[in-house]
């Protein structure tokens, strides 16, 4: 096992991998004082017992506390990853491991390594498969493994750039007040869950507590269109991946409204009513949801890179 790096090398091994666009949009000197931020966390992870202990009671799998530390581990020729075992929606029949962060870009000859080590650390818990971030292309790295699949992708732009695109004349958005309609928002999510059987669970509506949060905050919205409630916008001021950012927590089109190229649209009226402060717009999109990502591409969000599925094991 590698000697922890401090916070600011994490930052740094951080910094390196992240699409050069993003590279423009904030100066390095904030933006690693911010993943320094946000990867303290993994260094926690990775000595913590007490924390430790917490999540083996939790998930209860039958592993000691010391099994779910993470790991800095030197994996290959210059590479050292941050791993960890996690499962994939607190499910423990779905543990996975995931490289939070490497030293270095991910190329195609690290990956047998990587998988090496995974199993080395975490085989215990019988994880199927391994999530890697890249800053490639949606098919950067399962147009060459066929065995790999998209996870969420981080599409983003800074507001400034979003805000001046031509609207609708009858599509708004109002403060929300209240959660009203958070029931229709539970059945237009139902609606594409069964119009995409296959695509189920890719996207999910967030829960009141956290929507409350949202009207709290007055960056939740209303979707207006033609004079009828047609869904939800909102965001919450959060750093992501060391950008200043309104992370994006709703973006929702009721089945009435759907199918009238209103997507799009919705990002162009998130940016012009949240704070004209700097900040970027950044949320996730499923790889394989080519609807919304295309809808979040033609507001002028660029995709800015990823987490892909491997396989640890064959047929896994």
């Amino acid at each position: 096992m590698s000697t922890l790096p401090t916070p600011a090398e994490l930052a740094a091994f951080a910094l390196a991998v992240q699409h050069p666009l993003t590279r423009a949009w904030v100066d390095d000197t904030t933006r690693l004082a911010l993943l320094a931020e946000e990867h303290a966390f993994d260094l926690q992870l990775a000595t913590d017992l007490d924390l430790a202990g917490q999540r083996a009671e939790f998930l209860n799998v039958g592993q000691p506390p010391e099994a779910f530390l993470n790991r800095w581990v030197e994996v290959g020729l210059n590479l050292s990853a941050m791993l960890s075992i996690r499962f994939e929606g607190l499910d423990r029949d779905k543990p996975f491991v995931d490289a939070s962060v490497t030293s270095r870009p991910l190329t195609f000859d690290d990956l047998p390594a990587l998988l090496r080590a995974g199993l080395d650390l975490y085989g215990a818990f019988r994880p199927g498969r391994l999530r890697m971030w890249s800053a490639e292309a949606l098919d950067g790295w399962t147009a060459e493994l066929p065995n790999a699949r998209p996870d969420m992708r981080v599409l983003a732009a800074p507001l400034s750039e979003l805000r001046w695109r031509e609207m609708p004349a009858d599509l708004t958005l109002i403060p929300t007040r209240d959660l009203a309609h958070y029931a229709d928002a539970v059945a237009a999510y139902a609606a594409v869950d069964a119009e995409h059987p296959e695509h189920v669970g890719q996207a999910q509506i967030e829960d009141e507590e956290h929507l409350q949060l949202l009207i709290y905050a007055g960056t939740l919205f209303d979707v207006i269109w033609r004079n009828r409630w047609s869904g939800y916008v909102g965001a919450l001021a959060k750093a992501k991946r060391g950008l200043p950012a309104y992370s994006v927590q709703e973006l929702l089109l009721a089945p009435h409204a759907r199918g009238h190229g209103l997507g799009p649209h919705l990002s162009t009226l998130l940016a012009r009513h949240l704070p004209d402060d700097g900040r970027v717009l950044s949320g996730t999109i499923h790889g394989e949801n080519w609807g919304a990502r295309q809808a979040a591409l033609n507001a002028g969000r660029h995709d800015v890179g990823g987490w892909t599925w491997v396989p640890l094991v064959p047929g896994a």
